[in-house]
C-alpha cells in the first residue's frame, strides 16, 4: 500500500543578521612605502642613507618621464622619507646608525596606528553587540513578549539597527516599546544619565511619546498602555505638537489622590 508522505511544514524565517568581518588596516600606499624605506634603512649610516637618497631621486625622476605614474603616492612618499631619515642623522653624531626604534616619527605613528586599530576593533565589537541584540529583541516581537521586557544600554542603536533591516521603515512596536520605559524609567532609563543621553539618541517622535506618556500617567493614574496608544499616533503625525502638548499638561495639576498630589 503506498501513502502519500505530508508536506514538509514551513516555517517563517526571519532576515539572517549581518557577519562582521575581522576589521583590517585600510590600504595606505605611503604609509606602505615608508615602512619599505625604514626596514631598508635599519642599521644604516649617515653615508649609506646618502646613497640610498640618491637612488631614491634617481627612481622619482625616471618614473616622472612617465604619465601612468601620475598617480602614484607611494614612489614620492618613499623619497620624502629617505630624504627624513638623511636630515635626522645629519643632525646626530658623527657614526649614529638609523634605528626605528629611536626614531621620534615612528614612534608616534606606530602609536597612532595602535589606538586606530583599537578603535576598529571596538567598532567591530560594537556592531556585533548590536547585531546579536536585535536577533534577541526580534525573536520577543515574534514571542509577543517584547513589551515585557526591559531595554538595556545601546537598545537605541539596536532600535536603528533594527529599522535598518526593515528597509528604513519606522518599527512601530520598538519605538512605542522604548517610549513607555523612557517615560516609566524602566530598564536602563532608571539611571537619569540614560535618559538625558536618550534625547540625543532616539528621533523625535519617540521623544515625543514619552514625554507624552509621561504627563498623561501623572495626570491619570493607573492608566493602562493600551488605553494610552492614540498618543503614539500624535507623537508620529506631529512630533512638536506632541511635545508641546506634554509641556503644557506638564503645567496642570495632577490628579487629587496621585502620589504626590495634594489631598
Amino acid at each position: 500500500m503506498m501513502t502519500t508522505p505530508w508536506p514538509p511544514r514551513r516555517t517563517a524565517r526571519r532576515p539572517l543578521a549581518p557577519r562582521f568581518a575581522a576589521p583590517r588596516e585600510p590600504v595606505d600606499p605611503a604609509r606602505i612605502g615608508r615602512r619599505v624605506v625604514r626596514r631598508q634603512a635599519k642599521g644604516m649610516d649617515a653615508d649609506a642613507i646618502a646613497v640610498a637618497l640618491e637612488d631614491a631621486r634617481f627612481s622619482a625622476r625616471r618614473d616622472a618621464r612617465h604619465e601612468d605614474r601620475a598617480d602614484d603616492v607611494r614612489g614620492p612618499a618613499e623619497l620624502a622619507e629617505w630624504e627624513r631619515i638623511a636630515q635626522l642623522l645629519a643632525a646626530a653624531a658623527p657614526g649614529t646608525i638609523y634605528d626605528p626604534g629611536a626614531d621620534d616619527v615612528v614612534q608616534a605613528e606606530l602609536a597612532a596606528d595602535a589606538a586606530a586599530a583599537d578603535s576598529r576593533e571596538a567598532e567591530h565589537r560594537e556592531a556585533a553587540r548590536v547585531a546579536a541584540r536585535a536577533d534577541e529583541l526580534q525573536a520577543l516581537r515574534e514571542l509577543g513578549t517584547l513589551e515585557q521586557t526591559e531595554p538595556h544600554d545601546g537598545d537605541e542603536a539596536v532600535r536603528d539597527e533594527l529599522t535598518r533591516r526593515a528597509g528604513g521603515y519606522v518599527q512601530a512596536d520598538v519605538d512605542a516599546w522604548l517610549a513607555h520605559a523612557l517615560a516609566a524609567h524602566l530598564g536602563h532609563y532608571r539611571d537619569p544619565a540614560a535618559r538625558k543621553a536618550a534625547t540625543g539618541l532616539l528621533p523625535p517622535p519617540v521623544l515625543a511619546h514619552a514625554a507624552l506618556l509621561a504627563e498623561l500617567a501623572r495626570l491619570v493614574p493607573d492608566t493602562g498602555v493600551g488605553q494610552l496608544a492614540f498618543a503614539a499616533r500624535i507623537a508620529t503625525a506631529d512630533p512638536e505638537a506632541a511635545a508641546d502638548l506634554a509641556t503644557f499638561l506638564n503645567r496642570a495639576p495632577e490628579t487629587p489622590g496621585a502620589p504626590g498630589s495634594p489631598a
